[in-house]
């Protein structure tokens, strides 16, 4: 059954109405001005996106840079705070603190998105999905920096961390965040 969505305005605000295709109504789905979010102690997470089919197209050099300057773009418009960061020729990873008004979902979806729109490409660019890992301790942040910074080093892209132009090894970007800074993981609140 194909649904048809009606946006309408109500007493207390907008809703939607689901239809099918003969224009029969489900009923009204209204939804909630504000989605909450995550407290900001536990918002720090290690992001990686793959490329559509795996297709390496940060192997070109103009697109791995206009990449680099849409992250950079959006850090500087405040919209997360960006740790370190390392563009792959098929995928990149990022970890992020996203701003305390930006969801987790709407950081990537500013840097998958806001680079496929600079990109103007008629194929797919990205898989439909992101992974993301929790960081919850300054120990699992050092690793996650070590790990993106050696990425280009393991697979051969370059001899040396600083040496691979598509990586913020080298760079000073956002600091460790304030709550994890001597942080050991999840027990350090049971101890507070």
């Amino acid at each position: 059954m194909r649904k048809h969505w009606r946006r309408e305005q109500g007493p207390s605000g907008p809703r939607t109405r689901a239809q099918n295709k003969n224009g029969i109504s489900r009923g009204f789905f209204v939804y909630a001005a504000q989605v909450r979010l995550a407290p900001q102690e536990v918002r720090t997470y290690l992001v990686t996106a793959v490329t559509a089919q795996r297709r390496r197209l940060f192997q070109v050099t103009a697109t791995a840079e206009l990449f680099h300057r849409t992250i950079l773009d959006y850090r500087s418009q405040g919209r997360f705070l960006l740790h370190a960061f390392v563009v792959m020729p098929d995928h990149f990873h990022a970890p992020i603190t996203p701003a305390p008004e930006v969801s987790l979902e709407k950081a990537v979806q500013f840097l998958k998105g806001g680079f496929s729109f600079r990109l103007k490409s008629k194929r797919e660019v990205w898989e439909r999905s992101f992974n993301e890992s929790q960081v919850l301790s300054e120990e699992k942040f050092s690793n996650c920096l070590r790990y993106i910074e050696e990425n280009p080093v393991r697979k051969g892209l370059a001899s040396t961390p600083q040496g691979y132009p598509f990586s913020s090894a080298g760079e000073v970007l956002d600091p460790i965040p304030f709550h994890l800074r001597g942080s050991t993981g999840p027990e350090r609140d049971a101890r507070a």
